[in-house]
């Protein structure tokens, strides 16, 4: 198995490409502690890690977050054998009564058209760029205006975060949905 590392604008996380579908259809998963690993053998695997900081699974990528107290020179070989050590194991990524995929923006029943359209633009113009620099970006709520997004993975945390949501996300929802005054970020549980 050959498993590529991409740098993301993130410089606390890395993406790795196993090279194999790690969610696919699924969503995404984001575990920010080590005790909501319990719904991943894989995300379990990789917090047994010290010094990792947050795993998130997407399609085909897992991103890691480390911690401050260590580099990427000690952490990315023990990252890559986990990554290995699962997929040899043949392990699910999720448990089977799991619903850790959490990824998801698309329009449900219920929605208003308003919610519709700007979860439609999320999952359409948003979610597949983001997702390029190892993250994902999830709809919360619309409320008074404001449309509340959840960032994971590489995006979170990330320097340019404030500008992405600001310059890029909120100026194309605002011009496309006028609805739309403001966006703003929500904290991970």
């Amino acid at each position: 198995m050959f498993i590529q590392t991409e740098p993301t604008p993130n410089p606390a996380t890395l993406k790795f490409l196993p090279g194999e579908e790690v969610m696919g259809r699924l969503g995404t998963a984001n575990f920010v502690k080590g005790d909501e690993a319990i719904k991943s053998p894989l995300a379990r695997k990789l917090f047994e890690i010290d010094g990792i900081a947050g795993v998130f699974l997407g399609g085909d990528f897992i991103t890691i977050t480390k911690d401050d107290s260590k580099d990427w020179q000690t952490l990315k070989p023990q990252i890559l054998g986990g990554i290995m050590e699962h997929y040899t194991s043949g392990q699910p990524v999720l448990d089977q009564d799991s619903n850790a995929a959490t990824g998801t923006s698309s329009a449900a029943e219920g929605d208003d058209e308003l919610v519709s359209q700007i979860k439609e633009l999320l999952d359409t113009r948003v979610r597949p760029a983001v997702a390029q620099d190892g993250g994902d970006i999830v709809f919360h709520r619309f409320e008074d205006g404001v449309v509340f997004l959840e960032m994971h993975g590489a995006c979170a945390g990330c320097p340019s975060s404030t500008a992405t949501l600001k310059m890029g996300i909120e100026n194309m929802l605002r011009y496309y949905v006028p609805e739309v005054q403001a966006v703003e970020p929500v904290m991970a549980d």
